[in-house]
């Protein structure tokens, strides 16, 4: 289903003019948009006039030529940035937000604005999965998933608060990769809960997600993908391993199949003893409200009815004793890491409960996410199987806090252990 371009490394080093990668997207997106609606905004011959205005000068940096969706809640100063709320229609911000700011001085042509969810919680866009259009793609990061899947772009940015890059690339079969919290920037992106927001990216296989990231984060070392040797990975299971359904229980038999193969050694990890879930959500619960604090106390008229219903919920279970309580556990959580991880490079589990289920009326449970978000490490996912309605679905690679180099080289492994 996807495009074939070259790799963003091939893009930006020439393989073909920027004009020729922005009008090949532009082409997909004509052909598959009207049943995928993954973007929010787009301005084709805008578009076309970056990539003419770089292949008129020399390189501006490693991502010169290279198109890339960015997720309506990063905010541009040359598009509409809506944050996936009516609330905010043609708002215009003042400045790029510094991640798009980054990407475009090093020669990213930014193609349009991709859907999400409204303020990146739970009230879903209108995007469909490009495997099935009765589906959810996924969310927060709906569009840019569902972008990247259908070949529309090579890469975009996603954003992760709870599941909103790991579980949409698995619903839609690509590589999610969410950093290392505070790894990318993420000042000029709406606030949702700020103790766990990750700028991201999704993109067609690691080597390109590892690029971008390596570019927009100023650390290029990442960019140097090597797959690990004599990798040792823990099997983790998760406390709530019941919520796996058998495609999921399947897809990570066939990684650890793969893994086995390739010479790496797999070892069951025994789940942690704290509560990551509950954690997670006291924490988030707090910070979202707060988020929203103009939003819902002089704009809820303006809102969807999902996320007014949602911030009623919110209201009337918060507690600043819960949320002092989580934090204080959180802290507690991330110190018991190196004893979690043990001796193992990275951790292998779940990246959603199993395909995308079918309805649009929702984006898909986190319950594989929301503590490894709280826990503020790398994850990425990998494409691993196919579910029951022959949908995609995918692993997660999880690795130790800032240890994103091996994360993405174990990432990498496994993507070719599977493909071998």
């Amino acid at each position: 289903m996807r495009q074939v371009l070259p790799s963003l490394r091939q893009i930006a080093a020439g393989a073909l003019t920027a004009e020729a990668a922005v009008r090949a997207c532009l082409e997909r997106i004509g052909e598959l948009e009207p049943a995928v609606l993954a973007w929010q905004f787009l301005d084709p011959e805008a578009a076309i006039a970056q990539a003419r205005a770089l292949d008129r000068g020399p390189s501006r940096g490693v991502l010169h030529g290279v198109p890339v969706g960015v997720k309506d809640v990063i905010e541009t100063v040359d598009m509409p940035t809506t944050y996936g709320s009516p609330l905010y229609a043609g708002h215009r911000p003042a400045n790029d937000a510094v991640c798009v700011a980054i990407a475009r001085a090093k020669g990213g042509v930014m193609l349009g604005k991709t859907v999400s969810t409204e303020f990146a919680f739970t009230s879903p866009g209108k995007t469909r999965n490009p495997h099935a259009s009765g589906h959810t793609p996924g969310g927060s990061s709906s569009g840019s998933a569902a972008a990247v899947a259908a070949g529309m772009v090579p890469v975009a940015f996603g954003t992760q608060t709870a599941g909103s890059i790991i579980r949409p690339a698995s619903f839609c079969g690509i590589v999610g990769y969410k950093p290392s919290f505070g790894l990318i920037e993420r000042h000029g992106v709406k606030t949702l809960a700020t103790s766990f927001d990750t700028v991201g990216v999704l993109a067609r296989d690691v080597a390109d997600a590892a690029f971008f990231v390596a570019a927009v984060a100023d650390r290029p070392a990442l960019a140097e993908v090597a797959p690990l040797s004599r990798m040792r990975v823990g099997l983790y299971r998760t406390p709530v391993w019941d919520l796996a359904e058998p495609a999921t229980v399947a897809a990570l038999d066939q990684a650890v199949a793969a893994l086995g193969r390739s010479g790496a050694v797999v070892v069951d990890v025994a789940p942690a003893a704290a509560d990551h879930l509950a954690l997670h959500e006291a924490v988030m619960d707090w910070d979202v409200l707060h988020a929203f604090s103009y939003e819902r106390l002089f704009r809820l008229d303006r809102l969807t009815e999902t996320t007014r219903q949602q911030i009623a919920v919110l209201e009337s279970r918060v507690s600043l004793a819960a949320y002092e309580a989580a934090c204080a556990g959180m802290a507690e959580a991330r110190a018991a890491l190196p004893a979690l991880f043990g001796d193992c490079d990275v951790l292998l589990t779940p990246a959603a409960p199993g395909e995308a289920p079918a309805g649009l009326a929702s984006t898909g449970d986190a319950v594989f996410n929301r503590g490894w978000t709280m826990l503020h490490v790398p994850c990425v996912t990998v494409p691993a199987g196919v579910g029951p309605g022959g949908l995609p679905v995918g692993v997660q690679v999880v690795g130790r806090i800032g240890d994103d180099g091996r994360t993405l080289a174990a990432a990498a492994a496994l993507e070719g252990a599977l493909a071998d």
